[in-house]
């Protein structure tokens, strides 16, 4: 959640010749990325992603960046650079489009195709769009952008190193250092000390494994691993990883070729991003390995791989409905096999063991992060931050995509490095770097806008309390008859719960003092509803409290005869 900081005030106007940088997502959180850089009045964003909600939202679908500081300029933003097509960096750009369609979009290959399927799904027209790769320069407004090759778990991730008048800024976007990549695409470290070179005033780095130590394992290291559970399965083989993990699609089809299986991809999402890293030549498709997911039934069960969706626990996810035995054609039969080759987002924790579990009661092995080399990580470990600090050799560091303790731990490195200004921020303050030196300027308010089916920041976090409160503590309803001209109670109370195991008649210990607050008030002339109803909630309330050590919502009616 985005943090008030109440000793920041608003942000003084932007010192001639400074750049201000406004984190609207991803400091202080693992999502929801965005950043917009300001210069002699334009500006320029640098993704625009989403956050999905844990147990404590119930019934929201996505969390988005709070566009509120930039609304009213929209007309000032010169483009959207998206530095690779993760949904956390790029989920939110359809809903910014809504606000202004004619941004233009600047990322990879992959990335504009991974979004333009969002921008159909969305019935959006596509913008005027800017394929870029390592190596490009091109500028929008004030702004001179150059590309730069980063390792991520998802191919064609870019760093884009900012230049203006203020200064040069390099924002790695997600990277690690993985050296024996499977595409052969390494981390581009010879940009990144030229650029050091020419003098790096401000470097935005990936905190999201800064307390992780030594070097992020390589990808390689996987393969023999999936080999293993391949040749020790004797049924049904089910995958479920990103559905924007290439790396890792590749890896199980070309183990599935090894062992003679034959593979199918289940869920739309999953669908989609495979057919577009095909038709890139970013996934290589082995001839007649794929088949059509009804028909992989038709194969024996030691013939069969699934490549699946929910690997983080998603509750509609195909794995998901896997586990509840609940999907329209996949029936999880015991012995069969389920690899979970991903990590964990933060705050998915409960919901991944949950699947695992499901998937366990069947019968299945469940092979995870947990017992089997089966994932690594996309980020830089803290060792691979200590190169890139004594390679780049910033003046001012600024750690982003992280919660506030890896930020803190990103900080620590860069200063044992020797670098003396390190500027912390989380979403909503504001950094200006001014005659080479960056500082907390002060605070824009943002929050988090929720998505809840066609609604879009209309669920506030008061109504998500009460949906927290409906969840777990249940509610109470009263409904009480009053006779404003005896002044007294002539019906009623009647009272109905639900959510506990409450029987309606345990209530009747309370209808008397019910009755008695409500005739206490009619007898002072006190006849507004809106008071009466409030009496029946406080009595009723502190008794549940004391009686039955709940707290449910409670909804009292007062009814005039």
């Amino acid at each position: 959640m985005s943090h008030p900081h109440p000793e920041l005030g608003a942000p003084p106007e932007l010192p001639t010749g400074g750049l201000r940088v406004i984190p609207l997502g991803g400091l202080g959180e693992v999502g929801r990325n965005m950043t917009v850089f300001e210069y002699d009045g334009r500006l320029l964003i640098v993704d625009c992603g989403v956050l999905f909600p844990d147990e404590h939202q119930p019934g929201v679908d996505l969390i988005l960046p709070d566009f509120a500081p930039i609304r009213g300029r929209l007309d000032a933003i010169e483009a959207l650079v998206l530095t690779h097509g993760h949904e956390d960096h790029i989920g939110a750009t359809p809903y910014l489009l809504r606000e202004r369609g004619d941004i233009p979009l600047v990322g990879s290959e992959l990335t504009l195709a991974l979004l333009n399927g969002k921008l159909r799904e969305h019935r959006l027209k596509q913008p005027v769009s800017h394929t870029v790769k390592e190596g490009d320069r091109i500028s929008f407004g004030p702004f001179d952008l150059e590309f730069i090759a980063v390792n991520h778990s998802i191919p064609d991730a870019l760093a884009v190193a900012i230049r203006t008048g203020a200064g040069l800024v390099l924002h790695t976007g997600d990277f690690k250092m993985d050296q024996l990549p499977l595409d052969g695409r390494i981390t581009d470290l010879r940009a990144f000390a030229r650029l050091g070179e020419e003098g790096v005033d401000l470097f935005l780095t990936d905190s999201t494994n800064a307390e992780v130590p030594g070097f992020t394992t390589a990808e390689r290291k996987i393969t023999p691993v999936l080999d293993q559970v391949f040749r020790e399965a004797d049924q049904r083989i089910i995958v479920a990883c990103f559905a924007s993990h290439v790396h890792r699609v590749q890896q199980i089809l070309d183990t599935a070729v090894a062992h003679d299986r034959r593979v199918a991809f289940v869920g739309r999402s999953m669908v989609r991003n495979m057919g577009v890293a095909r038709d890139l030549g970013y996934l290589t498709i082995p001839s007649g390995v794929m088949v059509e997911a009804k028909e992989l039934a038709d194969l024996p069960v030691d013939r069969q791989v699934l490549i699946s969706t929910g690997s983080q626990g998603e509750p509609m996810s195909a794995l998901a409905r896997i586990a509840n035995r609940s999907h329209h054609f996949v029936n999880l039969e015991a012995g069969d096999t389920v690899v979970l080759a991903s990590s964990l987002i933060p705050g998915n924790e409960n919901a991944v063991y949950r699947v695992i579990n499901g998937l366990s009661r069947w019968g299945a092995r469940v092979v995870h992060k947990g017992n089997a080399l089966v994932h690594v990580s996309g980020h830089a470990s803290a060792g691979e931050l200590l190169y890139c600090y004594n390679i780049v050799r910033p003046r001012n560091v600024l750690p982003v995509h992280g919660e506030v303790r890896h930020m803190l731990a990103n900080g620590a490195l860069a200063k044992q490095t020797g670098v003396e200004n390190v500027v912390y921020a989380e979403d909503g303050v504001v950094v200006d770097l001014v005659d080479g030196v960056a500082s907390v300027a002060g605070k824009v308010p943002v929050g988090y806008v929720f998505v809840d089916g066609p609604s879009i920041g209309d669920v506030t976090e008061s109504e998500l309390k009460d949906r927290r409160i409906l969840g777990e503590e249940g509610f109470i309803s009263v409904i009480v008859v009053v006779d404003s001209v005896a002044g007294k109670v002539s019906a009623g109370p009647e009272i109905h719960a639900r959510g506990h195991a409450w029987d309606d008649t345990m209530f009747e210990a309370i209808k008397q003092p019910i009755v008695d607050a409500v005739n206490g008030l009619l007898s002072e002339g006190v006849d507004d509803t809106y008071q009466l109803q409030q009496s029946v909630r406080r009595t009723i309330g502190r008794w549940v409290s004391s009686t039955h050590k709940r707290r449910p919502m409670i909804i009292p009616v007062v009814v005039e005869a």
